[in-house]
């Protein structure tokens, strides 16, 4: 049993609430319009690292009439899919290893993911699954502009929990977490090398400030935020259970939960605070040669 990113790099509900947003219907239409699938057609679909779910659940609304097949080698993010979201195939398996016969998907997508694997293991395993003229498509972050809310801004003591964190966290290099990032040029040319052509490359805007959406969307991006937080003490706690106390965790997600609290009842009072959250992704689409 394989948990080892869900307990010490990303929480289940930091990557699910996250990607929901992420891939929310808000911006479908964007994503189609890149995507460029055939909507009616039977396609045969797989996203390699799949997490929790959500952009694999994304595809099945938006593509009713595709197969999608999702894979992670994280047991409990596996386990939460296929509770959370319907009608998908959630497999449990390597990414460097796919448990697929050669020429079987007509397109592979992940998201965030190319960056933690061996280019030759990533890009060859996506090729070979791939049928001919199969369509790759690679979503990546690439930049984040953030300006906090006062209200969300760290107390003192949050502020020492995480400094002392910082101090002992080896998870990064344990794990070789973004090992292999590439920037924006680099990316396309290793897609090109492993045997990708009529290479697209675009970019996606999303604007995540909750003050300009209607209720339920701006209270998922706050909590979204709250999980991102809380998570983050749940992980720091496993991982470095010598340094911590339980009581330490206890002390931290209370002012974590008081904050947020605090902006979403700021929000339900009208009190436009205009904190802002915009991401900026990458979309890398090539086709098998």
């Amino acid at each position: 049993m394989n948990e080892i990113w869900s307990k010490y790099v990303q929480g289940i509900q930091t990557l699910y609430c996250s990607r929901k947003i992420q891939f929310s219907d808000y911006f479908a239409k964007q994503y189609q319009e890149l995507f460029a699938f055939d909507a009616d057609a039977p396609l045969k679909i797989l996203e390699s690292g799949c997490g929790p779910g959500a952009l694999a659940g994304a595809l099945h609304r938006w593509y009713p009439n595709a197969s999608i097949t999702a894979i992670d080698r994280d047991s409990a993010f596996i386990a939460f899919a296929k509770e959370h979201e319907k009608d998908i195939d959630f497999v449990e398996a390597d990414i460097a290893h796919l448990p697929f016969d050669d020429n079987t998907f007509d397109i592979t997508i992940s998201n965030t993911v190319s960056e933690h694997v061996e280019p030759s293991v990533f890009y060859g395993e996506q090729h070979r699954v791939l049928k001919s003229d199969g369509k790759i498509i690679v979503l990546s972050n690439r930049r984040t502009i953030a300006s906090q809310a006062d209200c969300l801004k760290e107390s003192d003591y949050e502020q020492a929990f995480w400094e002392k964190a910082k101090r002992f966290d080896q998870i990064e290099n344990q794990y070789h977490i973004g090992e292999y990032a590439q920037d924006e040029a680099q990316l396309p040319l290793t897609m090109a090398q492993y045997g990708f052509g009529q290479l697209q490359r675009n970019y996606l805007l999303h604007d995540l400030s909750a003050d300009i959406y209607p209720k339920e969307m701006a209270l998922a991006i706050i909590n979204s935020q709250r999980a991102c937080e809380l998570d983050a003490v749940d992980s720091t706690l496993v991982s470095l259970s010598e340094y911590f106390t339980e009581d330490e965790g206890i002390q931290m997600k209370a002012l974590i939960n008081q904050k947020y609290d605090q902006r979403v009842k700021e929000y339900e009072q009208k009190n436009q605070l205009w904190d802002t959250q915009v991401k900026i992704s990458m979309v890398l689409i090539g086709k098998k040669l």
